[in-house]
């Protein structure tokens, strides 16, 4: 199988690109950075009528018992078949593990609107050892002060947290920085 043109992968990319998480839907996969890598090759099938490529996609979860990666490889599915392609393939990989490193600035401002504190700094995923990390005052996404309090360390999923501003009084849930 030969790779092809970046025209046709950059579209594949951006069709991938549309699928949105099932669990924070104002986020698509590739604002969380869990869309890894799309592939298109030729893989000689004429029976493609459509006459598109062949797609592998690599996704990872942010983090290994994710119940949403059905879910996802499910749309992923779906949106492909809907624009004509008949051979996705989409692999699921687990190393690198996912980091909040990997979310992109739109993906954080969009959970910022949507009421989740989006995660601040960086997770220091591969190294940077020596180092102390202290835990820093999470903005409430309502009000934008930082008088707020954690209320636990799980959220309505994992990666999140529910925190409280003690400012406003609003209750809301913090993607932690992974």
């Amino acid at each position: 199988m030969n790779t092809l043109e970046t025209t046709a992968q950059q579209t594949a990319w951006d069709i991938a690109a549309r699928v949105c998480d099932p669990e924070i839907p104002v986020l698509t996969i590739a604002d969380l950075g869990i869309l890894r890598r799309v592939a298109v090759y030729d893989d000689g099938d004429a029976a493609n009528a459509a006459g598109k490529p062949a797609v592998q996609i690599t996704i990872t979860p942010t983090y290994s018992g994710c119940p949403a990666m059905d879910a996802i490889r499910d749309d992923l599915a779906a949106v492909f078949a809907a624009e004509g392609y008949a051979h996705v393939a989409i692999e699921t990989v687990l190393a690198p593990a996912w980091t909040t490193d990997w979310m992109t600035d739109a993906g954080k401002a969009k959970l910022e609107e949507y009421g989740i504190a989006a995660p601040s700094g960086h997770s220091g995923a591969g190294g940077h050892s020596g180092r102390i990390r202290l835990a820093l005052a999470v903005k409430c996404p309502q009000c934008q002060s930082l008088n707020t309090k954690e209320i636990t360390r799980f959220g309505s999923t994992s990666c999140k947290a529910l925190y409280v501003c003690q400012d406003c009084k609003e209750p809301f849930d913090y993607f932690k920085v992974l």
